[in-house]
């Protein structure tokens, strides 16, 4: 059909697309900012939480900005010596780690500016201050699809209309540079995950258990930090990770298109016009999104989903004209379809495991009447068993749209299979591209959790009385549902946007040299090996980052408490300050060595055992990666939302034994949740980029070697 029509000139739908994102975010900014911080304590808390907020990433930029230069340089190097195709790829990859950093620094800003006017909003009803923290929320979300869509366009007209660059040529140089965003979201994920970990552990085991003082007690020193870092971690860290998924995955698809529909402009086009397709439902979502005094958590959650379910039914329906008129190959468009219900039902079965109006999370809490040992127990096999739906639906989604786009499974016939093989991957492509194209609303309900959780901080701190506190931590409860539920959609189309890049990898070195990737191949099966103990070792060094950092807090808060007089009276302060500052150097000092790794092992095993070995390497990462992904949000989420469940009255309510033991589950599910599980999925896309940029010497440095 792409034919009949002048599809090359058709991708400034990109930038209108991006126009529609960064206005409908700049009008929620208006909104958030219409409404009143409240009392001049509330103000003077918010700015400090503020100040801190800013104070760390000023240092994380600073730190991330050397390592950049570093890889800057590396990579013009590589395009003298010829290992790379072009120079624009060096300046591409500084200009993706700028915009996914930008995101997240614009979702900083206004998380920070919000907090407060939520917790005002809240003292005067439910509605609103779910209004305010939604309203934050879209920002977040639609900042992060406007850049995207505006970084993608505006290079695609440089590279077309500068360069004068097939659509073969930009589809390849455009995957190379997906890895500057990568790089700079595993950094904000990372490090910001190891800050608010910290401080949240740190503030919990000290404050809740031993002092056996409220959550965001005034007298707690680290109150302000664990604040500060529901901001870094959850917002700006979450903004730069959703990014680069977004991006990612409408990257990886370009370069199936071109390879599947031999330059087809339309195939380039159709991942940016179902994006900006989701863009325009994801707007017309938001304006459902209100509740009632006293909702319930179920009835809460049901109007999150009455936004994110409608949006992905409107882009369901009108994607299929889009794909006819484009592409018109309608077996692309149940890829899309089963990409929009396969994230829809990741979405639920996430919900399922995690939110306290079920029984599983309910289960859990129930456990904690025999201690903290059983709790442990129960949330780790809760997370185990949460995978397999996962598993389950992106393996059906990863089949349906591969055959439907046109891909064969008879492998019996060789000349079927490898003509139809490129069209069925495209379908794999373009169903991530489906998953994610309502990234705007549901990023918005994820990133209006952190918001809500600093409300409730604020209102704790400033005594805004329990009847506001009951408000936000519902709304807070609903975040912690809600986050779960972006980081399912993230991960799973990780693992779609993974096994793409993986087969462009293959694509890349198979015009360098023959390769073998049988699993008899012992290079094949070691990478494999190599993959899955990649992801153990990632997650190891980020947990013991957070452990680290968070002893640090435990013994500055217990010396605060043993030191400075009249603080459990209220006669004397805290020091704030501290604190922020321990866990600022904590997460930056323990950020780095897990962020190269990416880097490091497929280039060293590739130089040693070969471009198989990379190839083993990426499947026992992606398949690893993902499932320890799944399992260690999912546990997290659901201790926290069990020691939420309690504290709302059930099992003795805050304080008891039942309470304590919730409180230690949580505090071992911090860093499950909120560090190593959502870095896995920026892990496993990071070392297949970086993989595909470095192919060229992988391939000269292992057949010096390997002769």
């Amino acid at each position: 059909m792409s034919s009949a029509y002048n599809m090359e000139n058709l991708f400034w739908i990109g930038l209108l697309g991006a126009v529609i994102a960064l206005v409908f975010a700049w009008t929620q900014r208006c909104k958030v900012l219409k409404f009143s911080e409240g009392t001049d304590q509330m103000k003077k808390i918010a700015a400090s939480i503020r100040q801190g907020a800013n104070a760390y990433l000023k240092r994380q930029y600073t730190t991330v900005a050397k390592i950049f230069a570093i890889v800057f340089v590396v990579l013009l190097v590589l395009v003298a010596a010829g290992q790379l195709d072009n120079w624009f790829i060096p300046f591409a990859f500084v200009t993706g780690g700028c915009y996914s950093a930008l995101a997240g620094f614009i979702g900083m800003r206004i998380a920070t500016a919000s907090n407060a006017r939520t917790a005002h909003a809240a003292h005067e009803s439910l509605n609103r201050g779910l209004s305010v923290a939604f309203s934050s929320g879209a920002v977040m979300g639609f900042t992060v699809v406007g850049l995207g869509l505006l970084d993608i366009s505006v290079w695609f007209h440089i590279l077309k209309y500068i360069a004068g660059y097939s659509a073969a040529q930009i589809a390849n140089t455009m995957v190379m540079f997906g890895m500057g965003a990568s790089f700079m979201a595993l950094f904000a994920r990372v490090g910001g995950g190891i800050f608010t970990k910290a401080a949240d552990v740190g503030a919990d085991l000290v404050g809740k258990v031993e002092a056996g003082i409220p959550e965001d007690d005034p007298r707690n020193p680290a109150t302000i930090a664990d604040n500060v870092g529901d901001n870094v971690g959850d917002v700006a860290g979450m903004g730069a990770d959703l990014y680069e998924s977004y991006v990612g995955s409408i990257l990886a698809t370009f370069a199936l298109g071109a390879t599947a529909y031999s330059g087809d402009w339309g195939a380039l086009l159709l991942p940016l016009a179902i994006a900006v397709l989701g863009v325009v439902c994801s707007v017309l979502g938001t304006f459902l999104i209100r509740t009632k005094e006293g909702a319930s958590q179920r009835e809460l959650l049901g109007t999150l989903r009455k936004g994110t379910y409608t949006a992905a039914i409107l882009a369901a329906i009108l994607a299929a004209p889009l794909t006819y008129f484009i592409l018109g190959n309608m077996g692309v468009y149940v890829a899309i379809l089963s990409g929009l219900v396969a994230g829809c039902a990741i979405g639920y079965f996430t919900e399922y495991y995690t939110s306290d109006t079920y029984k599983p999370t309910q289960n859990l809490a129930n456990s904690t009447e025999t201690g903290a040992a059983t709790t442990i127990i129960g949330g780790i096999s809760l997370g185990m068993l949460s995978t397999a739906a996962p598993v389950i639906i992106v393996g059906i989604a990863i089949i349906l749209s591969f055959v439907a786009a046109g891909g064969s499974l008879d492998t019996g016939n060789a000349a079927l299979y490898e003509a139809s093989f490129s069209k069925g991957l495209y379908g794999i492509g373009i169903a991530a591209v489906g998953m994610l194209s309502t990234l705007g609303i549901t990023l918005a309900t994820d990133a209006y959790g952190p918001v809500a959780d600093n409300a409730g901080g604020i209102a704790e701190m400033s005594g805004l009385g329990e009847e506001v506190r009951k408000r936000t931590d519902a709304l807070d409860s609903l975040g912690n549902t809600t986050a779960a539920t972006g980081k399912g959609f993230a991960i799973g189309s990780a693992a779609l946007t993974a096994l793409a890049l993986m087969v462009s990898y293959v694509d890349v070195v198979k015009t360098k040299v023959a390769i073998d990737l049988s699993l008899t191949n012992p290079a094949v099966l070691v990478g494999v090996f190599v993959g899955a103990m990649m992801t153990f070792v990632f997650g190891a060094l980020t947990m013991s980052g957070v452990q680290r950092a968070a002893q640090s807090i435990v013994v500055e808060v217990r010396r605060q408490f043993r030191e400075i007089k009249g603080i459990m009276d209220g006669r004397a302060d805290p020091d704030y300050a501290s604190c922020v500052d321990l866990c600022t150097r904590g997460a930056l000092r323990e950020m780095v060595v897990p962020s190269l790794l990416a880097i490091v092992v497929p280039i060293v095993t590739g130089c040693i055992l070969g471009v198989e070995a990379v190839v083993g390497l990426l499947g026992g990462g992606t398949v690893t990666g993902f499932a320890m992904a799944v399992f260690m949000s999912n546990s997290g989420g659901a201790w926290d939302n069990a020691k939420k469940y309690i504290e709302s009255g059930e099992h003795g309510g805050k304080g008891s034994e039942c309470h304590k033991a919730a409180v230690i589950g949580d505090t071992v599910g911090d860093p499950f949740k909120d560090t190593s599980g959502p870095s896995l999925n920026i892990l496993i896309k990071l070392v297949s980029t970086v993989s595909i940029v470095f192919s060229g010497l992988v391939v000269t440095v292992s057949q010096f070697f390997l002769g």
